[in-house]
């Protein structure tokens, strides 16, 4: 890394730290660049908004799209304290950057009670059969909004 990611890499351990002595959620903090500047900000804010999505990367990614006014990040970075969780992972390949910098690994969370694992092993598990059991329930219905979709001529695909 050089001079300047390490600049950002601190910004996002100081959002990090920040928002956790604020009481607002677990350590972890995480910036977006886009040409050499930060578009978007969050640190975990899970506790202080009663929303388990409301992670440090979500909230960022939240930030830069609407600084951005565009649903996607083309051409940004994301430096986050902590190695992605399975929901913000799913998140930024939404997003869609070009790179991601993490600090801490999930392994590394997870010694400090953040332990995440269990989601990996649950994607592979067939949905009637985890833990939170899901049931498919209308889907014949359903598939009508999907065809629907497939035929719109005005769509935006993301």
């Amino acid at each position: 890394m050089d001079q300047t990611q390490r600049l950002f890499m601190r910004e996002a351990i100081h959002l990090a730290k920040e928002g956790m002595l604020s009481g607002n959620g677990g350590p972890f903090g995480c910036v977006i660049v886009k040409e050499g500047k930060i578009i978007g900000k969050g640190s975990n804010m899970v506790l202080k908004t009663n929303d388990p999505t409301a992670h440090a990367e979500v909230v960022a990614i939240r930030d830069a799209c609407k600084n951005l006014n565009h649903f996607q990040l083309e051409g940004c970075e994301v430096y986050t304290s902590c190695e992605p969780c399975p929901m913000c992972l799913g998140a930024i390949f939404w997003a869609r950057p070009a790179k991601v910098f993490y600090a801490c690994t999930k392994e590394d969370a997870a010694n400090a009670g953040f332990d995440d694992d269990f989601i990996y092993h649950e994607i592979e598990i067939k949905p009637e059969q985890r833990k939170i059991p899901m049931v498919s329930l209308l889907r014949e219905e359903s598939l009508k909004n999907f065809e629907t979709w497939k035929k719109k001529g005005d769509k935006t695909l993301y």
